[in-house]
């Protein structure tokens, strides 16, 4: 290729541990927030939001929640993008 190839999107899941995993409500119905999505933004930020399943069962909507201003929780994030980042590194092609 001639030029950079453009990326429009780079995008991580993490699995919250048990020990950091918090509850919210989202049209009255309470979620079990256990996995973060963590997108790296063109000006390299990182934008992270929950996600999770109803508490009360079932599959529910795919709802996406704020992510708590919590050290513990800005520590996983930046430990997973540096994990993300040394796998990507190690990549082995395609197959």
């Amino acid at each position: 290729m001639s030029s950079e190839p453009e990326v429009s999107a780079l995008a991580i899941n993490v699995t919250i541990p048990q020990a950091l995993r918090w509850t919210d409500t989202r049209r009255g119905e309470e979620f079990r927030l256990t996995t973060l999505n963590v997108r790296l933004l063109p000006d390299g930020r990182l934008a992270v939001k929950a996600y999770g399943r109803p508490v009360g069962g079932g599959r529910g909507a795919y709802v996406s929640f704020p992510v708590p201003d919590r050290p513990e929780l800005a520590a996983l994030v930046s430990d997973a993008a540096v994990r993300a980042g040394v796998l990507w590194a190690a990549h082995r092609g395609p197959g």
